[in-house]
């Protein structure tokens, strides 16, 4: 395998990178027909327990035939009350930001007007916060695999198939399912669905944009 480090997002680590995805100890020296280190019965998977739940047909969502456990050599999963708190942190900060630019034009989601309710100026602030929120998570997964809210709580985002940083697409897939509907209709209850998703989701603790992703979150500490 190259040491060379990778190029871009999606390039799989340099081999002395923490993160990097590693083979089980005592594993051989070819990897399995599954994910990128299985081998049949191989060892315990990253969370600590054996990892035998996923579908049939090589990984998570199909392919070669094989033993699918693609946690296998990853860091463990992170907690998702830890994820949740990230993804606060990283709502202030956007949320912020979306306000700033908002407020000098008096772009707000409700203006009262006596006793009336408008609501046709917030689409512009919708906007604003859809293409900034989306913008920022996309740019932030794609280069590290962590915002700034997983940044402080040690975690990242990791491709399920082999542990690698996110493509820009994948990441961009990943944003646009969280934040979309969070900036034009759903708000918080969007967030708390898909996020809260991983609170139940196993074995992988993926929340809705992680399945529409192929990813998962794991930790760095």
């Amino acid at each position: 395998m190259s040491t060379e480090p990778p190029s871009g997002p999606g390039q799989q680590p340099p081999d002395d990178d923490p993160f990097r995805k590693h083979p089980p100890p005592g594993g051989p020296g070819a990897p399995g027909p599954g994910s990128p280190y299985d081998t049949p019965g191989g060892p315990q998977g990253a969370d600590g327990g054996r990892h035998e739940g996923g579908p049939q047909g090589g990984g998570p969502y199909g392919g070669t035939p094989g033993p699918a456990d693609p946690l296998s050599g990853m860091p463990p999963l992170a907690d998702s009350a830890r994820r949740t708190l990230a993804r606060i942190v990283d709502m202030l900060l956007v949320g912020i930001v979306v306000w700033l630019l908002t407020w000098p034009f008096g772009v707000s989601e409700y203006n009262v007007d006596g006793d009336r309710i408008n609501v046709g100026n917030g689409f512009g602030q919708s906007v604003i916060a859809a293409v900034l929120y989306t913008a920022y998570d996309t740019f932030m997964t794609a280069r590290s695999g962590q915002t700034l809210g997983k940044k402080w709580l040690g975690m990242r985002v990791a491709d399920l198939a082999d542990g690698s940083n996110p493509s820009v697409q994948t990441a961009l897939t990943r944003a646009a399912v969280l934040w979309l509907p969070f900036a034009f209709c759903c708000a918080c209850v969007w967030t708390a669905i898909s996020g809260g998703w991983s609170f139940f989701d196993r074995p992988y603790k993926q929340g809705l944009h992680d399945k529409a992703a192929k990813t998962v979150v794991v930790s760095t500490r």
